[in-house]
């Protein structure tokens, strides 16, 4: 996938399935020096989800609250990708200049090698940001990370008989998932964001983010194993 430009939203829930997972960010963060030290030419968008926390707090409202509310339940989620965000922005201090991104069509000036940012507004997920940003910054693919390794024909587990697949077409993939935001909502790539990603020729690949290493075998342009969507 050579290219200069590499925009990856990191799912909150290997930033943070449980606890924040220093081992992931540790491995995440030497590959991704490596590869940037490589080429000064290269750039990465890293893009912040909420994880673990998002879901505490937004159990905890909705588990206190008289009639929980879908904009406060969005921020709370929002704010945790804020967490994440920051620690994700001062791990990659040396490579990255600007303050965290929380609003992909503001003033960015994108001065050094990397960029992180994080959830903007309510009514979708960082995946929405993360093709934000690739529009803006002319980046063609954006490499989803989460706890899965492949986007299957239905929820594996729900449904045994859900299959595994390599690709997939977007308008498929946007009859698959929906339309619907759900704040905390868990699918492969998010329903706001497939249709802005279709529309402006983005393809998204769905892998594990946990392996490292097949992250970096899609960076360098070698075979994977994850899902391409578009």
């Amino acid at each position: 996938m050579e290219s200069s430009l590499v925009v990856i939203s990191l799912g909150g829930s290997i930033i943070s399935p449980d606890g924040v997972d220093i081992g992931f960010l540790s491995k995440f963060y030497k590959a991704m020096k490596s590869y940037l030290e490589e080429d000064s030419e290269r750039k990465a968008v890293l893009v912040c989800g909420g994880g673990a926390p998002a879901r505490v707090y937004q159990n905890a409202y909705r588990a206190v609250a008289e009639a929980a509310d879908a904009d406060h339940a969005d921020w709370l989620g929002i704010k945790a990708t804020h967490l994440n965000g920051t620690l994700v922005r001062a791990i990659f201090d040396s490579f990255c200049s600007d303050p965290l991104v929380t609003d992909p069509t503001g003033d960015i000036s994108f001065g050094k090698q990397v960029l992180v940012a994080a959830g903007w507004k309510p009514g979708f997920s960082t995946d929405t940001d993360a093709v934000y940003l690739a529009k803006r910054f002319g980046g063609k693919i954006v490499i989803n990370l989460s706890n899965i390794k492949k986007v299957y024909t239905d929820d594996p587990r729900k449904n045994p008989e859900a299959k595994p697949l390599d690709s997939i077409d977007w308008d498929s993939f946007c009859k698959m998932v929906g339309s619907e935001w759900v704040p905390g909502k868990s699918t492969p790539f998010d329903p706001i964001a497939s249709p802005i990603a279709r529309d402006a020729g983005i393809k998204v690949i769905c892998s594990d983010g946990r392996n490292v290493e097949n992250t970096m075998n899609i960076l360098y342009g070698r075979p994977f194993e994850g899902t391409v969507i578009g």
